[in-house]
This record gives structure tokens, C-alpha cells and sequence, in this order.
């Protein structure tokens, strides 16, 4: 006599559901949930509520978003104190775990605001925190501008791809003000002393202008002086 066997069930007690688009979930639910999906690259919990982007393409995301990334590099690498991040987990306040396409921020060893919890996430919001708009503008625009502002980040950049436009964000006592470009299209963090961007260079692809004009920031008095406060704490 044959016995035929079916394939073995999940015990109800071991069954972690997969995350969808527009769940409604605490955030140790949430990274529960996550962390049972490796082959997912990124989903956010924004306000409770589950958000999965749509594949990023490389022209519409990809590359801009390397740009960036470069770009914070360049500037961290003569800024010591600070740390360049590219999609990491942020754990705000209340349910939000969201994944800046990069960051910027200050180490809690040199007076920054954030922290690296026992699991290796950033407990906290980062002081600048950037995202690549395509497909995403209304929900970076919208929900994530708002979170970003109440949960403490000092500046917030959005690269809208397809509008070929970028806004450049600070946060004042809970309100928002756009910081503008000078005559020759540069802008210049309010935060971070001598980080400065080329925007015209930047959304045309023009790298060696965006890091020449780092190389300026960098060489000024105020970089200095931001330098010697950031290594002055124990």
C-alpha cells in the first residue's frame, strides 16, 4: 500500500503574513513582517499605514539617486563626524520605519540627533534626509514631507525627476521654508556648513561641476569652523 503526502502546512503560530500596500500596522509588526521578507528591498511604514514603491528604473531613480549619494560623499569624506547612509531603516516616533533613499547625519558621538539601536537601525531622524521623486512625488511631497518635519529632520531634498526640478527643504520650529539658489544656481545647507550643490549641474548630470563646487564649500571658513565644533566633542 503507497501513502501519497501532501506538502507540509505552516503551523497558525508560525505563519508571518507578507506585507501588502496600504496594511495598517504597529511598527514592531511591521518589522516583524519585514524582516520575514528578505527578498524585499524596500517598504516604508509611513503614519501606520504600509507603503511599497513601484521598481525603480535607471534613469528615473537609479542613477540620480548615485548622484546623490556621491554628492553626500564627497562632502562627508572632508567632514569628519558625519555618516552617509543609502536606503537605511529610520525608526521614528510612533509607527513610522521609513527608507530615505540616502541620508546624511551627524554620529551621537559628535552631538548628532540619532542613534544605532541593538538591531542596527537608525532610532531617530537623521539631520538631512534625501529622496528621489519619479513615480513617488505626491507621497514625497506630501505624507514623507510632513513625517520628516515632525520627526525632527533639520533639512529635507527632493529630486523630482521628471519635472527636472529639485526642492531643497529646512525646518524651523515645526515649519518649513525652501531654501533658494544663488545667480549661478547654487544652494547651500543651512545645517551642514559648506555642503553646497550646483543644481543645474546636478539634474544635467554635470559631475565634475556638482564636485568642484563641493571642493568650494569645503574650502571655506565656515566648513572649518563646523569641523572644529563637530571634533571638539568628546
Amino acid at each position: 500500500m503507497s501513502t501519497t503526502m501532501g506538502p507540509r502546512s505552516v503551523p497558525a503560530a508560525d505563519f508571518i503574513p507578507p506585507l501588502e500596500p496600504g496594511d495598517r500596522l504597529g511598527r514592531a509588526e511591521f518589522l516583524r513582517r519585514y524582516e520575514a521578507m528578505p527578498e524585499t528591498k524596500k517598504v516604508e511604514l509611513i503614519d501606520g499605514v504600509v507603503f511599497m514603491p513601484s521598481p525603480v528604473r535607471h534613469h528615473r531613480h537609479g542613477q540620480p539617486h548615485a548622484h546623490l549619494t556621491g554628492w553626500l560623499f564627497a562632502y562627508a569624506a572632508q567632514t569628519p563626524g558625519l555618516e552617509v547612509s543609502d536606503n537605511a531603516s529610520c525608526l521614528l516616533a510612533g509607527d513610522n520605519a521609513v527608507q530615505p533613499d540616502a541620508l546624511l547625519l551627524i554620529r551621537s558621538d559628535h552631538g548628532g540627533q540619532t542613534r544605532l539601536n541593538a538591531d542596527g537601525f537608525i532610532e531617530g531622524c537623521p539631520e538631512l534626509v534625501c529622496e528621489v521623486a519619479s513615480s513617488s512625488v505626491s507621497i514625497d511631497l506630501g505624507q514623507k514631507l510632513d513625517l520628516y518635519r515632525r520627526a525632527g529632520a533639520k533639512e529635507y531634498l527632493v529630486w523630482r525627476v521628471l519635472d527636472e526640478a529639485l526642492d531643497w527643504f529646512r525646518f524651523v520650529d515645526g515649519r518649513q521654508e525652501q531654501l533658494t539658489a544663488d545667480a549661478e544656481g547654487v544652494v547651500r545647507s543651512e545645517v551642514f556648513p559648506g555642503l553646497w550643490l550646483d543644481v543645474p549641474a546636478m539634474l544635467s548630470g554635470k559631475l565634475a561641476r556638482v564636485l568642484e563646487v563641493v571642493r568650494q564649500g569645503v574650502g571655506g571658513a565656515e566648513h572649518a569652523a563646523f569641523v572644529a565644533r563637530l571634533g571638539g566633542r568628546p
